[in-house]
């Protein structure tokens, strides 16, 4: 019997790559005859990095940038040779969430700076085609600082020049894209995200994720106003529409950034998939597994383990899902896969659940695989 593993990570608690070992060591310990191929996956989000990374035999890149509350820190990245050399980045590890205490996080107070430096430091580097992946991070600046780290330059309405905080949004009087780095015209991007909101309006950025990353309800309502004028003054001066864009508002409106710079939005799971020419594994196996921290009714909207159901679907393989938890909606969740796993088996609370998270994820996963060896074996 053989088994894919392609999970996503179960955030707070364990990456995919983890995810996909302690699968795998379960298997082998019920099923030793059995044989797995693991796939760490990724959908733009954290871990983007390393699952390209680790299946293309890439080359893994320590910079110092930016960080999200404007300090110093050091961003992992990576450089994979394929047709041409690709750098892989991810702004979960450069401007993310979980770089900012929890009292700290405010995204007034947070920028996207460090993006611009990663992609200067891979110019530096001779590389003109990137991946970037797009969730996971603490701001709402619009994309301002990493533009800003690229050359284009906000001015307020005393012709001083802005730094490319989320609080800058407030002060944007005048936009000029002339001294964007020239490199950037024999550039492809390719923007890698699970979301498609926009950067305005009730789906928007600031409307649906800024309250995640510490906005109060009244900083929402005053960052749309901001990001709007913003966004109407890019579009006035570059002549082009973006902010309507289905994508536009990931990672607090960086994706609206690229756009401006001829970047392309695509699916990140397809974009990890393809990358990783998941597709030639399918016919190989017998079984899929994937899983991620929490299921609910929000994964049936292009979250990475729908992404590997359907593609299992059309190669004609069953697929299982194993979750850290199961939330709303798991009916529709099973139209999906051929059965759907929950690794907690007690009521515990969320500190237990992160520090007994791989051994549940191994218990879980043995009694699934006993089940499917009776099987096979009647």
């Amino acid at each position: 019997m053989r088994f894919l593993i392609a999970p996503d990570s179960f955030k707070g608690s364990l990456t995919a790559k983890q995810v996909a070992t302690t699968i795998k060591r379960a298997i082998e310990d019920v099923w030793p005859a059995a044989s797995t191929v693991l796939m760490p996956m990724a959908d733009g989000g954290e871990g983007t990095v390393e699952a390209i990374v680790d299946a293309i035999d890439g080359q893994y890149i320590s910079t110092q940038v930016t960080g999200p509350l404007g300090t110093k820190a050091t961003a992992t990245w990576g450089i994979i040779a394929e047709q041409q050399p690709t750098a892989i980045i991810e702004v979960a590890n450069i401007c993310g969430l979980t770089m900012v205490p929890l009292e700290e996080r405010n995204p007034l107070h947070t920028t996207s700076y460090g993006v611009g430096e990663i992609i200067l430091a891979a110019f530096d580097q001779g590389i003109r085609s990137f991946i970037i992946g797009l969730g996971g991070s603490a701001t709402n600046d619009g994309g301002i600082g990493m533009l800003t780290a690229l050359g284009v330059q906000f001015y307020d309405n005393n012709n001083n020049l802005l730094p490319g905080f989320g609080r800058d949004l407030a002060h944007i009087a005048k936009v000029d894209y002339r001294h964007l780095d020239t490199r950037l015209q024999h550039c492809h991007f390719i923007a890698a995200t699970d979301v498609q909101n926009t950067l305005l309006g009730s789906q928007g950025a600031t409307t649906i994720f800024a309250p995640q990353k510490g906005a109060t309800p009244a900083v929402v309502q005053m960052m749309e106003l901001q990001m709007n004028n913003y966004a109407n003054l890019v579009e006035q001066h570059l002549g082009q529409p973006y902010k309507q864009l289905p994508g536009s508002g990931a990672a607090g409106g960086i994706a609206f950034a690229l756009l401006t710079i001829g970047a392309t939005i695509s699916a990140g799971a397809n974009v990890v998939a393809e990358t990783m020419k998941l597709d030639e594994q399918f016919p190989l196996v017998d079984w899929v597994i994937t899983g991620e921290g929490l299921s609910d009714e929000q994964t049936l909207y292009g979250k990475l383990p729908i992404y590997i159901a359907t593609k299992a679907k059309q190669h004609h393989k069953k697929c299982l899902l194993i979750s850290g938890s199961l939330g709303n909606n798991t009916e529709a969740l099973s139209e999906h896969f051929a059965a759907c796993f929950a690794t907690i088996s007690r009521p515990v609370d969320l500190i237990t659940c992160l520090q007994e998270a791989e051994h549940n994820l191994w218990q879980t996963t043995k009694q699934i695989i006993q089940l499917i060896k009776n099987v096979h074996a009647e």
